[in-house]
């Protein structure tokens, strides 16, 4: 019988809070199960094993983001659009660092395909089809912007921008012009 106040919602939002607490890699049944002074057991008539929970984990953050960019990005196009967007990724990964991580967790492609991850690929794509930006190009300038968004983040999350001037906010502004002009001028194939 499961224990009285556990349900698969609350064990994954708990999760959320750990992973944001002691990183994504440490949040196990284990370590949850400890949050809430019960075996390791009671949890399994809620979740499968450790994949289920960082997959639940995961799948939460990505619905996060995805409403956030998406509530963000309402109304706006071109560089406004493009700086929404980009600073949803930074704001919410500074805010939620264990969840940002579980955004990078590898999903199975069924698991993957059901996700927000589809969300977050359509806005980029609505992003880009104001920059004249027709396929295969598209893809090509999701990469590129995820990997900005995601090295810069990355890098400024393990403190490689504290130690020199200027800011990382200016930086991160800088950042944002040089790709849109980028978008503005893409090099044709």
């Amino acid at each position: 019988m499961a224990r009285a106040g556990l349900t698969t919602e609350r064990l994954v939002r708990a999760g959320a809070e750990l992973a944001d607490e002691v990183g994504f890699d440490a949040v196990t049944p284990s370590a949850l199960a400890r949050r809430f002074d019960v075996k390791v057991a009671s949890l399994y008539s809620h979740l499968k094993n450790s994949q289920d929970l960082r997959t639940r984990i995961a799948l939460l953050a990505l619905e996060e983001l995805a409403d956030r960019a998406a509530d963000a990005l309402a109304g706006r196009a071109g560089k406004d659009a493009l700086t929404a967007f980009a600073n949803v990724y930074r704001d919410y990964a500074r805010e939620h660092p264990g969840r940002y991580a579980a955004t990078r967790f590898r999903l199975d492609p069924e698991t993957a395909a059901a996700s927000a991850g589809g969300r977050h690929a359509r806005m980029m794509r609505a992003i880009l089809r104001g920059y004249d930006l027709a396929e295969p190009e598209q893809t090509h300038a999701i990469r590129l912007l995820g990997s900005v968004f995601h090295g810069y983040v990355s890098l400024e999350a393990a403190g490689g921008f504290s130690h020199s001037a200027p800011d990382s906010q200016e930086s991160w502004a800088r950042a944002l012009d040089a790709l849109d002009a980028l978008l503005r001028n893409w090099p044709a194939p």
